[in-house]
């Protein structure tokens, strides 16, 4: 297997040792096709990172012949795709691998526009297709590469329909492990082989970035096969491969019999991965979570799969500690509200390219107010609307989609009276603000209008039903509907209803039979993509995760690893981006 195939024979493309497994061909590479086993097929080391040090540990072998068996069966290594860079007169080849439905792992190198050059995130600067393994061929739009070794992760145009992107190990082999290679490179005899081929690897040595390992008898990467898959005992992706000696392949000079090779380790690079496939465009859902004093944010994507956490203050500014938060997403975007140690409001926003900006003092720009205990916000268009408690009493402004904030008021001003308030909870319904707030053990709701004028509040009690006292209370706008969670009895019940754009209430249900029987310190809630999910943070410092799916169904309640957050848990917010 090598960088590149070639339809037939290319002129000026002699293999080079221990190189890179690329071709520039004169046409361009034909489609890919199911798999076989083969034998002399990797060659060319797939990056260039020191030769001299990787080819320490390769093993000299004798003549490779091309790998003789049956076919592998329909179905086998479907996640396994070609990859044709370039214009017709000017393409190399490559092989990748399906990480799930919109990614594909391979070879930075794969993706220079001159051989050694330093690949750079965003677009292909070569037209690229992938041709997947149900014949669907898609053009590659957007590289993250890794700067530490031949690795890329690449996004298509459109997602692959009907195959499962391959498991990804979690740790590397030992030595001395059989690991099994495919690609679609040349073969002894054919220069742009129609099938995948696959051979047996030993596994030499492994260091932070790379696995050194051996051809099994003549089996042996070649070019095309640069990008291809390195596979455990389990079928799991443990490695990359870049680089080989090409010892026996199509090409290659006869005195050349070394099988070696070097494949880029993926297993250490979980969160990476999970990081990357969340700039994927479309729903997930973005938390933060307060460890301590520390601020932590999270991504669950669409496959219920969550991203590690990340310090924000890390990313956007020390604010002296944090003692709760609240999140919003904007086209994309996510808008972080923070009340920092220094007891002030801070607002931040993470862009969907994954970038931080700073912290920003809220109280500077829309007014001061004393004693902030609690802080929600909510998305209505482009405007961030933020509610913030403070000596009790309800406060509400809002940031414009320019960026402008306007001066804090007082909602009992322009609603009715209420005082003493200890939580609050905000959902964007209808175009509309709902605001729901805590006081006395009792819940109330209002409704600001699209005109700016507020509904008097009104006792969600006598609505929705009575449960026990009310300690902390969420929202989460669908359509013209706002879902509302409350937890009561010092947080040992939850229960949820649904405010329903005509006005009426459902009758408060138990929510006991999907969260289980805990009590829990704060409740997040979010609609993403017309599911209302909840998050919640319990006394035994554990992050569940519950859905209520649009045919009103829950999930059961899912233990979210908190990978990176120190600290006990505390507060938790939630909240839809697309």
């Amino acid at each position: 297997m090598s960088r590149a195939a070639c339809r037939r024979q290319p002129s000026g493309c002699a293999p080079r040792s221990f190189s890179v497994l690329l071709c520039t061909c004169a046409t361009e590479g034909r489609s890919m096709s199911s798999p076989r086993p083969r034998s002399a097929r990797i060659t060319g080391l797939l990056v260039t990172a020191t030769a001299t040090a990787v080819s320490a540990g390769l093993v000299s072998a004798g003549t490779a012949n091309a790998l003789a068996g049956p076919e592998a069966t329909a179905g086998q290594l479907a996640s396994v795709a070609k990859l044709n860079i370039g214009d017709e007169a000017h393409s190399r080849a490559c092989t990748a691998t399906l990480v799930d439905q919109w990614w594909i792992a391979t070879a930075a190198s794969c993706f220079a526009a001159v051989p050694g050059q330093q690949v750079l995130a965003g677009q292909p600067a070569m037209k690229s297709t992938a041709t997947l393994s149900n014949g669907q061929a898609v053009e590659v739009v957007d590289l993250q590469p890794r700067t530490d070794r031949d690795l890329v992760l690449a996004r298509l145009a459109t997602p692959a329909t009907g195959i499962a992107g391959i498991k990804r190990a979690t740790a590397a082999s030992a030595a001395g492990a059989e690991l099994t290679a495919a690609g679609f490179g040349r073969t002894k005899t054919e220069w742009v082989p129609e099938k995948l081929h696959t051979g047996t690897f030993t596994l030499g040595s492994v260091d932070a970035t790379a696995l050194a390992i051996t051809g099994k008898g003549t089996d042996v990467l070649c070019k095309g096969d640069t990008g291809g898959p390195l596979l455990n005992a389990a079928g799991e992706l443990v490695g990359v491969n870049s680089r080989s000696w090409q010892g026996g392949c199509l090409g290659a000079p006869a005195t050349e019999t070394r099988t070696g090779a070097v494949s880029a380790r993926i297993d250490d690079l979980g969160e990476w991965v999970q990081q990357v496939r969340a700039l994927t465009p479309g729903w997930k859902a973005e938390a933060v979570v307060q460890g301590g004093t520390g601020l932590f944010q999270g991504i669950r994507l669409a496959d219920g799969s969550w991203t590690g956490f990340t310090d924000a203050q890390s990313k956007a500014g020390d604010i002296g500690g944090v003692r709760t938060a609240a999140v919003a997403g904007i086209n994309g975007d996510t808008h972080v509200v923070a009340l920092g140690g220094d007891g002030r409001l801070h607002h931040t926003i993470r862009k969907a390219d994954g970038t931080w900006g700073s912290f920003g003092d809220v109280n500077s720009q829309a007014g001061a107010l004393a004693d902030i205990t609690q802080v929600s916000t909510v998305s209505i268009g482009t405007d961030l609307h933020v509610l913030a408690v403070a000596g009790g009493k309800v406060f509400h402004t809002l940031r414009t989609g320019a960026g402008n904030w306007t001066p804090f008021g007082d909602v009992a001003a322009v609603s009715s009276p209420i005082g003493g308030v200890t939580s609050i909870a905000t959902a964007g319904a209808g175009g509309e603000l709902h605001v729901a707030a805590v006081t006395g053990g009792k819940a109330y709701h209002a409704v600001r209008r699209t005109t700016g004028h507020w509904t008097v509040w009104g006792d969600v009690s006598a609505a929705a039903g009575t449960t026990g006292p009310v300690s902390s209370i969420v929202m989460a706008g669908a359509g013209a509907d706002s879902h509302i969670v409350i937890a009561t009895d010092n947080g040992t019940r939850q229960y949820h209803s649904i405010r329903y754009g005509n006005g009426t209430w459902a009758p408060f249900g138990d929510l006991r039979d999907y969260l289980g029987t805990v009590t829990v310190k704060s409740v997040g809630a979010g609609t993403v993509d017309g599911e209302l999910q909840l998050a919640a943070t319990t006394s035994d410092n554990k992050l569940l995760h519950i859905v209520r799916h649009t045919d009103r169904t829950w999930t059961p309640a899912t233990q979210v690893t908190t990978q990176g957050v120190t600290g006990t848990l505390g507060s938790i917010s939630l909240a839809g981006t697309l």
